[in-house]
Parts: structure tokens; sequence; C-alpha cells
């Protein structure tokens, strides 16, 4: 028909220039924390194997202490559970930088500058009991490190990319090598060290603060609202938000109870599956609730939100819900946090191997999350259109 031939990026470029508002920042925060996602829970699976094996409890069954592990294995370990969090602004930046159409290069050193070890550490500075205090710039401006700043790690990577974009358009090819790369990293350091970094740091840990009192309000309110809440999150898309957020409390208090109590849904998802298999008698319907499970397992939700608990008058989504959110009240008041994020249904168990009682609490409000769901669902919500035969 004489239509040019167009790519898959040419297409996923179009999408995105014609997405606009909430779509588009959720889209752009979805492509920012998705390629970190990996490294992030492959950190947590480190920490959780850390917190067995350097545990007394757990070597007293082998008649021996960590007393025995030498310094240079605590060393090495201590290397593998930290790095990543450690530089956390870095990688942030670097995935962001390439988001936002710059040199990805150019943006991961410029977030190795935001956590140099030359500038006072954010973490040091905050705490009453160290010494460290932060260097004044101009008698008023404190200038400290980005640790565990994720805002200030994305607004870096927009400024630096939008100011490089800008330069090439301008820079003579024989200069731009060089001083296009000099200019904006010199320029977004000096902007965002000096003014935008101490700012969105505040508002950050404010914003961490917030959650961490929402969590922990009493009798596990806080907890039903977020797992109820969570999966309407997921129908609309803003559920990207959770992983910044889960980012933040994560490079500030080395513990997310986010996806703690989000992680209900999953469950109650699994509940609703084997609820329409066991009980629907026409043979599509079967086929979508067993493909749906498969899926949901591991923590792809999309088929039994769309394939069942929409499709079918609301009232397994209700349902789901109510199970999410009850399950995450209970993890709420027993205290269950990860120590990790990016692990969903089975996975997910990986993320409290941390601490037994953890594991433990886990594991059972899960179980009773799925029974739950699966029983309501059962009675209540399985349509009669599906329950004859073909």
């Amino acid at each position: 028909m004489g239509l040019a031939a167009v790519s898959k990026a040419e297409q996923d470029e179009l999408i995105k220039e014609q997405q606009t508002g909430v779509k588009r920042v959720m889209r752009i925060l979805g492509d920012i924390f998705v390629p970190i996602i990996p490294v992030i829970a492959a950190t947590g699976l480190f920490l959780g194997l850390k917190g067995v094996v350097f545990n007394d409890n757990v070597l007293g069954l082998f008649g021996t202490t960590t007393a025995i592990i030498p310094d240079y294995i605590k060393l090495l370990v201590n290397v593998l559970t930290e790095t990543a969090f450690a530089f956390l602004p870095a990688i942030i930046c670097w995935s962001a930088y390439k988001v936002f159409g710059g040199m990805p290069v150019i943006g991961l050193v410029i977030g190795l500058m935001l956590v140099s070890p030359s500038l006072p550490n954010a973490y040091s500075v905050a705490d009453p009991m160290s010494d460290v205090q932060a260097v004044m710039a101009f008698g008023v401006i404190p200038i400290v490190g980005c640790q565990g700043s994720v805002l200030t790690a994305i607004l870096t990577a927009y400024i630096g990319a939008t100011l490089e974009k800008k330069l090439r358009k301008v820079m003579p090819n024989a200069l731009d090598l060089i001083m296009t790369p000099f200019v904006v990293m010199l320029v977004t350091f000096l902007v965002v060290i000096l003014g935008i970094g101490p700012i969105m740091h505040t508002i950050e840990l404010g914003l961490v603060h917030i959650v961490e009192a929402l969590v922990n309000l009493h009798f596990g309110i806080g907890g039903f609202l977020i797992g109820a809440t969570y999966p309407l999150l997921v129908i609309t898309g803003l559920h990207h938000t959770y992983t910044m957020i889960e980012t933040s409390l994560l490079a500030n208090t080395g513990f997310n109870p986010v996806i703690t109590l989000c992680a209900m849904y999953g469950f109650a998802n699994v509940g609703t599956c084997l609820a329409f298999f066991l009980r629907a008698k026409k043979p599509e319907v079967r086929e979508t609730a067993i493909g749906a499970m498969m899926s949901q397992l591991f923590g792809i939700s999309e088929p039994v939100l769309f394939g069942l608990q929409l499709r079918y008058n609301l009232k397994p989504l209700a349902i789901m819900c109510l199970t999410s959110g009850a399950g995450a009240a209970l993890l709420s008041i027993f205290g269950v946090r990860s120590n990790s994020y990016g692990l969903a249904v089975l996975p997910s168990y990986l993320m409290y191997i941390y601490e037994w009682r953890q594991l433990l609490w886990y594991f059972v409000i899960s179980v009773a999350s799925v029974a739950t769901c699966f029983v309501l669902t059962s009675m209540f919500a399985v349509p009669e259109e599906v329950l004859g035969e073909e």
C-alpha cells in the first residue's frame, strides 16, 4: 500500500510521544525502574542468604557461631550486599538518563558524582551520633552526598539529558565529543549538588515517613488500605509509583514493607483462578483460569484481572480486593516486611528468608489469602453463565 515499514522501537517512541499526563509519567517510571529490578532483587537475595548464614541461631544447629567466620568472608559478603544500595542513585540516574534520551554513560558518571566518597555521606550527616558535618558552600548551602535519594537521581537525569540534547544541536561537530559531556557534567552536577539535591532529598524523606506512618497505623488499617487499593492501581497503571516509593524505603531504611502489603493481591488472584477453574464448566473459562493462574504464580496479574475479575460483574474483583486488604492488614499487624522488591507470589518467599519469623508469618498469611479468596469467590462470585455445560 506504499506505507513505510515501522520498527518496534519507532512504534514505542510514537506511543510515548502520544501519551500525556499520568499515563506518560507512569510509562516513564516503568521504563526507569524495570531495568534495575533484577539488580535490586538479586541484592535482596544476597541479604536474605546473609541473614540465614550469619545467624547464630542457624549456626547453632551445627554446633557453631558466627565467631568462626573469617573477617575476609564478612568483607566479601558486605560488598555483595551493600554495593547496589550504596550506588543506587548512580544506577537510577543511568537508567533514567537513557529513558530521557541522553548518552547513558554520562548519566552513570553524574550519578556516581552524587554519591562520591569525597562528599559527606548523607546518612552520616543525618545521624546525630556521628561527627560528620555537611560542608557549607557560601556559608549557607549544605553540601552532602545524595545517598538513597531516588527523586534526586531521576531529576538529575532529566536535567542532564535535556541539556545534552540541546547542546548537541548547537555544538560544532569538532567540539561535540569533548565539550558536550564537559558542560553537561559540570552544569548538572553543580545545579543538583548546590540546589536541587538537598531539597529533593528532604521531600523524599518526608514521603518515606508518610508511607511508614500509613503502614504502621494501628490495627492494620494502613495495611488494609494499601492491600485493598493496590489492585485498582494495577488496573489503571498507577502502581509504578509504588516502585519509586519502595526504592526510597529500601535505600533509607533497609526494608520494604510496601511490597509485602501489595503482595497479597497476587495470592488472592490465585484463589480467584482456582475457584473459576474448579467450578466453571465451560472449557474456555477453565482454560483462561488455569493459564491466568500459571502466569500469576510468577507475578503477571493482567490475565486474571482482565480475563476473569473485570469480565464477570466485578464481584470477583471486589472479593479479591477485600481479601488482599485483609491479608495486608495481618502482615502489617505482625510487622512483616521484605528486604527487596521485584519478586511476586512464588519467588517472593525469597525476600523473607533473612529471618525465620518473617518467612513463617508471610507463608501462613499468603496461603490463608489464597484459601479465603478461593472460598469466597466459589460461594459468591462465580457467575451462573459459566456454571452450565457448553
